[in-house]
């Protein structure tokens, strides 16, 4: 079988790309390296079933090089991160949403078994009650969350108007190795190991109460072949772990000083998938408790020696912007 995976670089995407390759797959790999790197392709490096091509899916001549058929096409590509898609709204809308466009167009004619989009529980904005499901008021509090609520909704349109046989993983807070902690103030479990392995105190944000539904890598592309491999289409299904854990609890497993910087304006308290849908649909369930997924990470802290270290200061200055345009209490004084 025949996949092409776009953000193969990425986080997810390069977890993905081993796993679909362990399965017996050939495995084409995309990305344009603005958010993945090529150090999360080493496990890949001289193995005959990857294929690697850098480009950037928003120009669509880029694609011409994806030739062939793929039975599985896993959509992983797009920028990430709140405050650069404040400050840079077209460039999200054009990667993330043009993007996917030209994804589809480009393997409209083929005989695709499965698309498979990576979506964002972000779409679901501050949500009124826990655990949300795909039926929850869809509110995007930020470019970011709305381009990758519009990509999934070409992904779905083009299923209807097309017959392209998808589905779209609405993903909570995935963990695991070779989370990023780059970026715009980078992801709360790779910001705090960077952080505690460099003799850092970790940055709590607000009073650390807030919970999260942190969701092992694993599991995640679990989901992904699952859903590659059901007879389930034109539908958008939750990814988590099945709880929700506070920001405190995760500060206290990984160990070391803590200060605290100013709560977000957009972000929510909690964050809490309702997993019944994904469990009728696909019989997929999570397997890596919370417990066991931050003990896997600490057995290989060294590893994060080297990775960028968010400081106080330093996060304060680059989410100035989320403030600026989404504190609207502030703003209206």
């Amino acid at each position: 079988m025949k996949a092409l995976v776009t953000g193969a670089a990425g986080f997810i995407g390069s977890h993905l790309s081993e796993t679909l390759i362990e399965q017996g797959y050939q495995v084409t790999g995309v990305d344009d390296l603005s958010v993945g790197s090529y150090k999360n392709l080493d496990n890949l490096a001289g193995v005959k079933e990857f294929k690697f091509y850098q480009c950037d899916i928003s120009i669509k001549g880029n694609l011409e090089n994806l030739t062939g058929d793929f039975d599985y096409v896993f959509h992983l590509a797009a920028l990430a991160d709140i405050v650069p898609s404040i400050e840079t709204p077209d460039r999200y809308m054009n990667v993330n949403v043009l993007g996917t466009v030209n994804i589809l167009e480009h393997i409209r004619s083929s005989r695709v078994k499965k698309f498979v989009y990576a979506a964002s529980s972000s779409c679901y904005g501050i949500p009124k009650s826990y655990p949300t499901s795909e039926s929850a008021q869809i509110d995007t509090q930020y470019p970011y969350a709305l381009s990758k609520f519009l990509g999934e909704q070409c992904v779905l349109h083009w299923e209807k108007v097309y017959g392209i046989p998808a589905i779209s993983l609405r993903l909570f807070n995935v963990y695991g190795p070779r989370v990023r902690t780059s970026g715009t103030y980078g992801a709360v479990f790779g910001v705090f190991l960077a952080q505690r392995a460099n003799g850092k105190p970790l940055t709590i944000v607000g009073d650390g109460s807030q919970t999260r539904d942190f969701t092992y890598v694993s599991d995640v592309v679990n989901a992904f072949v699952a859903a590659s491999q059901s007879n389930q289409q034109g539908i958008a299904l939750n990814v988590g772990s099945g709880g929700s854990y506070s920001v405190n609890d995760l500060a206290a497993k990984i160990g070391g000083e803590t200060i605290t910087i100013q709560k977000r304006p957009g972000e929510p308290d909690c964050t809490y998938a309702d997993i019944s849908k994904i469990e009728q649909a696909l019989g997929w369930r999570p397997i890596i408790s919370f417990d066991e997924g931050v003990n896997k990470l600490l057995l290989e802290l060294d590893e994060w020696k080297s990775a960028p270290v968010w400081e106080k200061q330093g996060i304060i200055k680059a989410t100035e912007s989320w403030f600026k345009y989404l504190d609207r209490e502030r703003s209206k004084n």
